[in-house]
Order: structure tokens, then sequence, then C-alpha cells
């Protein structure tokens, strides 16, 4: 059996990351495809196994690297521009394209769905909001819309879609009028330890893009100066970040792995604001005993219970501050067995079991139907 993976892209380290990586543990020899790769050696052997990557067009463009977003137009013609006639399996990895890769009746597609295309579905407001000029805002509709076309089209080539969650499963469903199966992404639970002493700060790392909210935490904590909170990441939105940010705000940038866990660890609780599709690094945060406080929306509804953390209502900065207070004012003792139970249900050992079985499952019925159609 010869497998392909398919990747969107590898550009910036994240949960999709993490799921290729496993993938990959589970089928060591496959083939590994995307749009582009701007992955260093460092990063490549972190999550390819220091495996090469064969690449679109879209990798020889001028400026991809920092501009791809803008790039989506072509980004169906370019997965489509991979050839994976030689195949037996593909596995895509898609929160893009990837699951829009060409495949013949021989072969048999499992897609490993993080989401459909979002900012040509739920994200699309926000998409727009980062362009400026009418002209401008015009014509990216309109190549939205036309991703939005092809997206839909596209989903007949996928086989079996499986979903990272409840919450995509019934995206998949609404956008494709597909079924699938969910198996939650694998979270490196062993990783992190449960942190007894907290320091006195809060603590949000996330991709610094308009989608991931983190202006509205900031703008939270201008307004309760006498609470203290760190944030970590990088992307186009660093600079109005920087410029928002008040005196008892930090701003961290890029911080690696180590440092990371650390921050996690010691904080007293981690904020999220997003509307996440799954939000590994909330279980992550979990696995280090600390709460964390986040929006009732999205994935977050399957990662938190109110014995690990406290939900505000609305993606608004009032809500936040009235969160932020109430965990102030109440200084609830959580239990570390609460924790610890709650994030077991995403250890990567599962997610490999489950993966597998779900594969080898759906391979072995293909290979049965195509000897006997013969």
């Amino acid at each position: 059996m010869k497998v392909a993976v398919v990747h969107d892209w590898f550009n910036d380290e994240g949960g999709a990351e993490k799921v290729i990586k496993e993938i990959l543990v589970c089928f060591p020899e496959a083939d590994v495809y995307c749009l582009f790769d701007f992955f260093d050696a460092e990063k490549r052997k972190k999550y390819l196994s220091s495996k090469p990557t064969h690449r679109s067009f879209i990798q020889r463009i001028p400026f991809a690297k920092k501009f791809y977003r803008f790039l989506f137009p072509l980004f169906p013609k370019a997965i489509e521009s991979l050839d994976l006639s030689g195949y037996d399996l593909i596995i895509s990895s898609s929160f893009c394209v990837a699951k829009g890769i060409n495949k013949t009746a021989k072969q048999l597609h499992i897609c490993y769905c993080h989401s459909p295309v979002r900012y040509a579905w739920d994200l699309r407001r926000d998409y727009l909001a980062a362009v400026h000029g009418a002209l401008i805002k015009k014509t990216f509709s309109y190549f939205l819309d036309k991703l939005k076309k092809w997206d839909i089209d596209s989903s007949i080539r996928v086989d079996y879609f499986i979903a990272n969650s409840i919450n995509v499963q019934k995206r998949i469903f609404e956008n494709y009028a597909r079924e699938s199966v969910v198996i939650y992404p694998p979270v490196n639970i062993s990783a992190f330890t449960i942190t007894q002493n907290k320091s006195d700060y809060f603590f949000t790392v996330a991709r610094l893009v308009a989608y991931k909210k983190t202006e509205l935490i900031i703008r939270a904590f201008s307004k309760m100066p006498h609470l203290e909170l760190q944030v970590a990441g990088v992307g186009p939105n660093l600079g109005k970040l920087r410029r928002i940010a008040t005196p008892n705000v930090k701003m961290l940038g890029y911080i690696d792995s180590q440092t990371k866990k650390e921050k996690i660890g010691n904080a007293k609780a981690f904020l999220g604001a997003a509307n996440e599709d799954f939000g590994i690094t909330m279980v992550e945060a979990q696995a280090s005993g600390t709460p964390v406080i986040v929006p009732y929306i999205g994935g977050y509804i399957e990662t938190v219970l109110d014995t690990t953390g406290l939900f505000y209502k609305n993606q608004n900065v009032e809500d936040i501050v009235v969160a932020v207070t109430k965990f102030e004012n109440e200084k609830r003792k959580f239990k570390s067995s609460d924790f610890i139970d709650n994030v077991e249900r995403f250890n990567v050992a599962r997610f490999q079991k489950e993966f597998m079985e779900f594969v080898n499952s759906k391979y072995t019925q293909f290979i049965e139907s195509r000897d006997k159609s013969a």
C-alpha cells in the first residue's frame, strides 16, 4: 500500500501540524504533499520526521511566505495540480483546500477535516475586514464566492470524512451534506505536569490574526490595570496589538515550546476568545492544571468543563471583564484530578489507535469492494 499525506501548507506551528506529526507516526513511509512549505530544519524534524515535501507552484511565487493568505484564488488550481496517481491511499489533513486533491476510482481518500475552509464560510466577514478599499473588497468577495463553490463541489472527492470535533462534524454536514466520524486531535498530555503554585498573571498565546480575537482580551485588561496579562505569539496583528497594549499587558512575541509550557503552567488562568474548531492549547493548559476562561462556543464546549474553567457568553470586552473579575473574586480551588480526568480523553495514544482502526477498516472494505467489482 502506497500512502500519500496531503496537508494544506507548512508555515506556522499549530494544532493541525500536531495532527500531521501523529499521522506520520501511523504511516511512517507516507509521502507528504502540500501547497507550500517554509518549515526550517528544526520544525521539519519536529513535525515531519525530517521528511521532504512535494509542493505546488505556490512555492515559487515571490513573497508567498508572507502574503500567502492573499493568494487563496490560486489554491484550488494549485492543489489540483499535484499528481497523486501513483498512490493507493490518500489521507488529507484539511483546513483549507487539501481535501480537494484529485483522485481516481482506484484510490481511497480519507480526509481528517480540521474545518471546512473558514474564510469562505464563517470567517468571511473577518477576512474581508482585513483588506481595505471598496474595489479590493469586492474583488476578494468575488473570489471567496468562487472558493466556496469549489469547496462544496470538491467535497465529493473525499470517500470518508473524519471531523476533529462535534463542532466541525456539524459544519461538515451543513456545508457539504456529508456524514463524518469524530476523532479528537492528539494532545501530548505527558509533556505537561500539574503546576500547583501559580504566579500572579493571566496568559494567552495564539497566532496573532484577526479571528483569534486576542485584541478583545488585551482591550479587556486595559480596563483592569491592576491585573497582569502576558500575551505570546506572532502574526500580522502583532504591531497593532503592541500599540494598544496598556502597561499591565506584556507582549512577549515569539516564545519557544519550553517557555510556552512554563508560561501556561505558571499562569493563574489561561484566556481564549476565538471560536475554535477544537482548541488544543486549551487542553494543554488544563493538562498543566491551569484553569481556562473562554467563550461558550465552538470546540471549547467539548474540551472545557465547569470544573476546569470558566465560561463567558459573548465574544466581547465586557463579558471578558466580567468573567475575569468573577474568577478573581471567587478564588475557586480547582482540583488536579478534574484536570487529569478531562484531558485524558485527548491523549496521543488514543488518537493513534482510533485513527489507525478507522483507516484500516475503511481501506479493507475498499479493497474487498474493488476486488469484487474487478
